[in-house]
This record gives C-alpha cells, structure tokens and sequence, in this order.
C-alpha cells in the first residue's frame, strides 16, 4: 500500500478520531488495535481510488470518509455525529444565536417550481430595511444565477463579514423585471423567544399577551441558544410589568440546544431544588440545582401551563420535566420525543480548519430521578420523555399536526416593511381559522387557576389536595 494514501488519510480530522488513541500512550494492544482499524479504512480507500467503477475525485473521498465516519457513529446512537469544517462553522452560530448576513430566511418554493425564495425578512435587519419581501425569487447573488445553487452554496454567499456589502437580485410577486437590492451585511440575531403574533404596527416586536382580559402571557422558545435566557428573563420582566397573571411556555417543535440555557432558563421559575442531572460511564456525574437569587417568577406569582409535542427535545424536555416535578407547570399536550442524551462537541483540526466530533459522553435524568431518554428498544409504556399532565393530553391527528405547523409558519412571516405582519385580508378569508386544541386546552387551565385564586380569601394558602 503506497505511503502517500496513508498519510492522505491520517491528515483527515474524521481519521484522527481513530488516530488520537495511536498517538498517546496506551497498552500495546490497544495500539495495535487502533492500527488495524485505521488501515482497514485505508486499505478501502485505496481500493475505491484504483478499482472503483468511474474515477473518484479528491471531495468525493473526502465525503467517502466523512460518512465512513458518520454511518459507524449512528450505529451508537442517532445523535452522535461527525460535523466537518463547513457545517461546524454554521452549529458554532445556531449555538451562539447570531451570525453576520443580512437577515432573511430563505429555501425553496416548490410552487413556483423549486426555485430559491425568500420566506421571511427578519424585523429590523439589513435585509428588512433594504424592501426584501416575503415570497421574492433570489434570482442572482452577486451576479451569480441561483438556478442550479445548493442551499447551503446560497447561504455561504448571503452570510458574510458584517459591513461587507451583498447584492441580491430578487423577483418581487407580481413583477416582470428582477431588481438588484444592495445590501450591507450586519451582526444578525436570532430570537430565541418570540410570542404568538407580531404588532401590526410594529412587526419587529411581538405582542406576548394572548389574553389581556385575563392577563395570561405566551412565549414561545424556539431554541436554547446562548441569548435565549436573557431573551426569557427580558420577556417575562416585561409581562410582569404590565400585570401577569397567567403564562404559557409554548416548546412544541422546540429541538432543544445548549444545557446550560435550560437550566439558566428553569431557575426562573423555581427558586430551590433540582432541576437536572447528569450521568455518564466516563463523564463525572452532575447535578443543576436552583439558586434563588435567579428567580423572578416564584410559583406565588402566576400559574404556568407548558406546550409539548412529540418534536419538543433535549433541553426542552429539560425545562417541561424540571417545571412538572416541582409542581411549577402543567404540560399540555402530546408526549416529549425522548431525546435525554448529553453530546459533547469536541474540537478537531481538519487542514487548517476546524471540525468537531459530536459524542454522546452521558444521559439527563429528572428531579424525581427518572429517565428522559428513549432508547431504540423503549416501548410506549416505558419511562422516557416528559408525559402531559393527567386531563391535559391532546391528541392531534396528522392532518391537525401539519395544520399546526402551517398556521404557525404563516402568521411567522412578515410581508417586509410597510407590509405589516398578517397575510392579505382576501388570502385570510380563503381559509378556515385554524383551532389549536392545545393551546386553548392550557388557556382553559389558566383561566380557571385565576378565577381560583380570585376566589380564595386573601392570605389563605393555596393547598390542594390529590
């Protein structure tokens, strides 16, 4: 075997994973061992390269590798992965929660025939101010024709350094002629927290009450990014203000993100206790328990009702599980999906650039002690995920799930500026309203614990008897 496949191969960061053992010290057998296995990926590389049945390019072997790497970690388990240089450039900003570009959300339309659209313009971004809408084709990117454009290529070209300028050539509906709109890319945040229709007046911010009769807050948590706590803290200070007395946390569709923001996040609702821990065969046991110091909303304040649905995971089932164990919260809705498994990112060096591995070292378990994570064995009657509250299961159909996300991604979209943030009037009369089931069944809830507490002589506590 020619010695340059061999050093080829070792200077990929998905080899190294097997490499890194090699090169520390350890029993003889175990390197010989971790030798083996790396030249048994060697060894079928150099077949592929000289037998293979058409010629094999230097990126091709690169992808052959990368997905050697990733189809032997998915038989560990679905989440532990391989992110090379490119995507873990794009985790790294999901995580932060930022990232510079110009602030549109874009994919393609398969009713205009596939082509790349935008879908929304963020509030207040570069983007928003410069007249993109909802519904543009992006025909060009800097003079560059989108039509056989990957996503991810589109994406690369849009994001950028902020202050750096970008030219999108757009097709606004109804036109005949694209436009070219410049555009000076900015630092662009993603929020985490949002509520359930934006102002008419000012679709930049969102209205976070949904009944201001009664005076029950909504936010919705679309991930837990590194902003994310500050964004909760911020929203819930300005419900308060303005009289809370109710709150819904809506975590359906929520896939969850960084650990430490659900545990920053539940520590605003209880003062004292556990709210998550950790366990793993080499990973030091942890427990997260509540400081009060971080609390701003005690259970005397204003009952808590939680959205869940089969989609909500990992951190999000952090925050439904620790809020339901300490009696904070009910959770309404659907069963969590059960992903209560701890990845840790670590850092490698891919060429010049870096990549990361992204390995499953522990497990999360409830304040009660119990697990949250399914196994690929795990049956329905098993222990796994965060269960609604008895009397607050809904369930949805399939037709009623895809409803859901549709209404939900339709109220989402703002027009751009000057077009407000609700669909035309004749396009909302085409269609039937929309009845989300488990949002009405939680406001029921809240209704009712405020018409309670209403009722109750003032200084008695609220005891309840199961």
């Amino acid at each position: 075997m020619p010695r340059r496949n061999l050093a080829w191969l070792l200077g990929i960061a998905a080899v190294a994973v097997f490499g890194f053992a090699v090169s520390h010290s350890a029993p003889s057998r175990e390197k010989d061992r971790d030798y083996e296995m790396v030249r048994l990926v060697v060894d079928v590389l150099h077949e592929v390269r000289h037998k293979y049945v058409t010629d094999v390019d230097p990126e091709r072997e690169r992808k052959l590798v990368e997905d050697m790497i990733n189809g032997g970690l998915e038989r560990l388990d679905p989440h532990s992965t391989y992110i090379n240089p490119h995507e873990y450039k794009q985790f790294s900003k999901n995580s932060k929660g930022e990232f510079g570009g110009v602030g549109i959300q874009i994919g393609y339309d398969r009713q205009k025939g596939g082509v790349l659209s935008v879908i929304s313009p963020m509030p207040g971004t570069p983007a928003y101010e410069a007249g993109v809408l909802a519904g543009d084709v992006i025909v060009k990117i800097d003079g560059k024709s989108t039509e056989t454009m990957r996503l991810t290529e589109a994406v690369d070209m849009i994001q950028g350094e902020p202050g750096e300028k970008v030219t999108l050539t757009v097709l606004h509906e109804g036109s005949k002629e694209p436009t070219d709109i410049e555009i000076v890319r900015a630092k662009i945040q993603v929020q985490a927290v949002m509520g359930d229709r934006r102002k008419a007046d000012t679709p930049t911010e969102w209205d976070y009450f949904i009944d201001k009769e009664n005076k029950i807050g909504y936010i919705r948590l679309t991930g837990f990014s590194e902003t994310a706590p500050k964004e909760m803290k911020d929203a819930v200070t300005q419900l308060q203000k303005q009289g809370l007395r109710g709150l819904v946390i809506d975590l359906r569709n929520n896939p969850g993100g960084l650990l430490r923001a659900a545990v920053e996040i539940s520590n605003l609702f209880i003062s004292e206790g556990k709210i998550v821990s950790t366990k793993g065969r080499n990973h030091k046991d942890e427990v997260y328990e509540a400081k009060p110091g971080n609390t701003i909303l005690p259970a005397e304040k204003c009952p808590i009702a939680i959205l869940v649905n089969r989609y909500s995971a990992s951190a999000s089932e952090i925050l439904s599980a620790c809020l339901q164990d300490h009696d904070r919260a009910v959770v309404v809705g659907e069963r969590s999906y059960g992903k209560g498994s701890v990845q840790n990112v670590i850092e490698m060096k891919e060429g010049g650039d870096t990549a990361a591995l992204k390995l499953t070292t522990a497990s999360y378990w409830r304040p009660s002690g119990k697990n949250i994570h399914r196994f690929p064995d795990a049956k329905e009657s098993d222990e796994w995920g965060v269960k609604p509250n008895e009397g607050f299961e809904v369930k949805l159909s399939d037709e009623e799930r895809l409803s859901y996300m549709l209404d939900r991604t339709q109220r989402d979209v703002v027009r751009g500026k000057g077009n407000g943030a609700e669909p035309p009037k004749d396009e909302k009369d085409k269609k039937k309203p929309f009845e989300d089931r488990v949002l009405n069944k939680a406001l029921e809830y809240l209704r009712g614990e405020i018409k309670r507490a209403e009722a109750r002589p003032p200084g008695l506590p609220d005891v309840r008897h199961g």
